[in-house]
């Protein structure tokens, strides 16, 4: 009996979508076993903690009303999943538990979920029906080749955020490469706005990829923390124990006691080797953090480019600070010149006598002559000091 308020079977995605007109798609969760049954569960979080056996600080990590980094945590029957803001999952050795399936990020999610999980269900019909022809030899080697449940849960995650962030980088590179390239062209407070606001996008958008990024790392860089995401392993290991935990455990999640025997028959082969082996985990990880890595490396280009379109821009602006500069020296050259030009004519225009002016009448004539020759000879001479200082071009 699943403890909680209500719980609806969900045969078809026009039943979720009439769930979503009632109002429960925000506080709902979508449980999908191993066999590909979904079911919408309206329970309260402590409902959760004690059908998946976590504590509540891990519940807390999934919580939409809080704001955590992405993470990816192993318990002990239970991997808490948080990546991004829209996919909040809880992964059991025979079922998921998927957080607000009605969002629009998460419905791609749940029909990958479904697409992964209907095929291996008619396999296992299929398998029922080659187990009554006595072939159960073959079955368990068939068995036995396929990843435990919990890895391909995970990897429908890691590969939904890792599509859901490669398709924001390429948004934004669609958005940014053209907004550049007409600001080199035209620097105007529009332009420059409108960069502005997608740097900013940018430095966003590479903050979540690097929490993916350095999530997946961390987990890369220890194997202790892979190993505890063996739920499979872990259950096959406890299995032979008939302990209250255990039974406990079977009437939290009744489709476990009933298909244990299948999960140690998948997990045996790694469990009587070394129990510290992921290197299936470990390939897994790797395939989706060198997605990832390549993403958040495109974020890295994108913002390189930038800089160097914002280091291009303050050369211009530079070059024309400096060409202002220069026309600023040419004026005030001019005006000295001119300055003393008028200086000499300001001296003889006054009303004072001079007897050398008498019954000389070429001297106006000469002394506009020589004063305009000196101003000419002292703008040439400040222009050309200018040159060899280096204070204006050639």
């Amino acid at each position: 009996m699943v403890m909680g308020r209500e719980v609806v079977p969900v045969m078809d995605p026009s039943q979720v979508v009439g769930l979503k007109k009632k109002g429960t798609g925000s506080r709902s969760w979508l449980l999908m076993d191993a066999s590909g049954l979904e079911t919408v569960l309206d329970v309260d979080k402590y409902a959760i903690m004690h059908r998946v056996q976590i504590h509540a600080r891990d519940l807390r990590i999934i919580d939409p009303l809080l704001s955590y980094p992405s993470t990816i945590l192993g318990r002990e029957r239970a991997i808490v999943l948080n990546l991004e803001v829209h996919i909040k999952a809880i992964i059991t050795s025979e079922e998921v538990l998927l957080r607000d399936p009605l969002d629009e990020n998460v419905t791609p999610v749940v029909e990958e979920l479904r697409r992964r999980l209907k095929p291996m269900n008619a396999n296992r019909e299929d398998q029922r029906e080659e187990k009554d022809m006595n072939v159960q030899h073959d079955i368990e080697t068939t068995e036995e080749d396929e990843s435990p449940f919990e890895f391909r849960a995970l990897e429908v995650a890691l590969e939904a955020i890792c599509s859901y962030l490669a398709a924001r980088t390429l948004e934004l590179e669609t958005a940014v490469y053209p907004a550049l390239d007409m600001l080199t062209s035209k620097i105007s407070s529009r332009n420059l706005d409108r960069v502005r606001k997608l740097k900013s996008q940018m430095t966003r958008l590479t903050a979540r990829v690097q929490k993916v990024r350095d999530e997946l790392e961390q987990l890369l860089d220890d194997d202790g923390d892979m190993a505890d995401l063996y739920l499979s392993r872990k259950l096959a290991g406890a299995s032979p124990v008939s302990g209250s935990g255990a039974a406990s455990w079977f009437l939290a999640s009744p489709t476990i006691g009933s298909k244990i025997s299948r999960a140690s028959r998948a997990s045996i082969a790694t469990f009587r080797g070394d129990e510290n082996d992921v290197e299936e985990l470990e390939m897994l990880l790797e395939a989706y953090f060198g997605q990832i890595d390549s993403t958040f490396n495109k974020l890295i280009t994108l913002r390189e480019y930038i800089d160097n379109t914002e280091d291009y821009i303050n050369i211009q602006l530079d070059n024309h600070r400096n060409q202002l500069i220069q026309l600023e020296l040419f004026l005030s050259s001019g005006t000295v010149c001119l300055s003393i030009y008028s200086l000499i004519a300001a001296i003889f225009g006054m009303n004072i006598p001079y007897s050398w002016n008498k019954d000389h009448g070429y001297m106006f004539k000469w002394v506009v002559i020589i004063s305009a020759i000196f101003s000419a000879v002292l703008f040439i001479f400040i222009i050309s000091y200018a040159r060899f200082k280096g204070l204006v071009g050639s």
